[in-house]
């Protein structure tokens, strides 16, 4: 309790001697903090690590994310789950661990969270209570408000690399075999379209931008998102859009609906989506359908089956269509579907990846390329299995030759 009230003590004493007629620097700022840290020193003993600590405590207070902020350059950490503002939990190497960090009350983290959505233009308050937006160095936001969060302000903070893993990375870890991600990289040069599934925390975007890698520098790409996430990284001629939550008064919202058909009179070569979760799968689908060869999307589903159906009814939800058309739809966009799955010992792997060939008796008919064998288990709990290839031909290898690749 006595760091907190020294810590409140020098955050007044800063507070009192700031001129808010004149802007400071992060350097003016934090030297100013330094000055009245060490002449509280010299009232009261501090140790030069109690001195560092309340130093850079304060000023994320004030030009950071207060007590957020060591737990978002701590690269081990994952994610960050605020379930009110005195209990925070972290995601560590695939474990969620409760922190000792809390808020100093709960308006505090309601500024944090004001701050967080301001800067990226976004509004969260009682009427809007729900809102997506990411700090400065890429990581997702989520917050959830009262009276829909019955606790108190939420916010979960899905962070990323500062360096997006390759698809050598994720061989490494044995997300995928050699053989497969050599099949996949053929994929992307050769501009098939591809669709990620998996279920949440799987990986799905980590491995979006880990196929990006491979596509072309000379080609005009699109990326449309929820939330900017992704990190293409190799194609200078890249565009970056992002939807837009309606204001107060319920107007100037931009979807991603609206975003997939502005593309289209962008000229891309490949657009890429970073999440379809509604009605605007349709778009997605007849933009993969009209030119724009090379598209890759991501959605939540638990298997490659359950990804169609899940895409049949997204489309539906947003047009009055046959479960014929949408299913042919389906099958001359989509050339290959990949699905990723967290396991039982919280890694993550590519279980599946499959073609998609057509439509037979009004099905979408599927040729399984490769699958996920489990053969074991350590006795840390570790599951012990390799990504194999089914012995299927691939049957739609028109793009490859196209390309020279086969």
């Amino acid at each position: 309790m006595k760091d907190i009230t020294v810590k409140q003590q020098i955050k007044q004493r800063v507070q009192d001697s700031l001129d808010y007629g004149n802007a400071l620097s992060d350097e003016q700022l934090m030297e100013q903090i330094e000055q009245i840290v060490f002449a509280y020193s010299r009232e009261s003993f501090l140790t030069a690590g109690q001195k560092r600590t309340l130093v850079q405590e304060v000023f994320h207070s004030f030009r950071g994310l207060d007590v957020l902020q060591p737990l978002v350059d701590d690269r081990t950490i994952t994610e960050i789950m605020i379930n009110s503002h005195d209990q925070i939990f972290v995601e560590k190497d695939g474990r969620v661990l409760e922190t000792e960090i809390r808020f100093e009350s709960r308006e505090k983290l309601e500024d944090t969270i004001q701050a967080i959505v301001g800067r990226v233009n976004r509004i969260v308050n009682e009427s809007t209570p729900i809102v997506d937006a990411r700090l400065a160095d890429g990581s997702r936001v989520n917050v959830v408000l009262p009276p829909i969060a019955l606790k108190g302000p939420a916010m979960t903070i899905r962070k990323f690399p500062e360096n997006p893993m390759t698809l050598d990375d994720l061989i490494a870890r044995q997300a995928l075999s050699r053989e497969a991600a050599q099949q996949l990289i053929r994929f992307v040069k050769a501009k098939y379209n591809l669709f990620i599934g998996g279920g949440t925390g799987s990986g799905k975007t980590t491995f979006l931008n880990a196929l990006g890698q491979y596509i072309p520098p000379d080609e005009r790409v699109i990326t449309i998102e929820d939330s900017a996430e992704l990190q293409i990284r190799g194609v200078p001629n890249l565009v970056s859009l992002e939807t837009r939550n309606a204001n107060t008064e319920g107007k100037g919202g931009i979807t991603i609906r609206d975003l997939i058909r502005s593309s289209l009179r962008m000229r891309p070569n490949r657009i890429i989506v970073g999440e379809v979760r509604g009605s605007e799968a349709l778009d997605m689908l007849q933009a993969m359908n009209t030119g724009h060869d090379g598209s890759l999307s991501t959605g939540h589903a638990n298997s490659v089956q359950d990804m169609l159906s899940r895409l049949e009814t997204m489309v539906l939800s947003g047009a009055s269509l046959p479960v014929e058309v949408v299913r042919k739809q389906i099958a001359s966009a989509i050339d290959v579907m990949i699905h990723l799955t967290r396991l039982r010992d919280r890694s993550r792997r590519v279980t599946e990846i499959t073609e998609v060939i057509g439509v037979e008796e009004g099905e979408v008919k599927l040729n399984p390329l490769y699958r996920f064998v489990e053969t074991g288990e350590t006795p840390e709990g570790k599951v012990i299995g390799q990504l194999e290839p089914t012995g299927n031909a691939l049957e739609g290898t028109w793009k490859l030759k196209m390309a020279g690749l086969i």
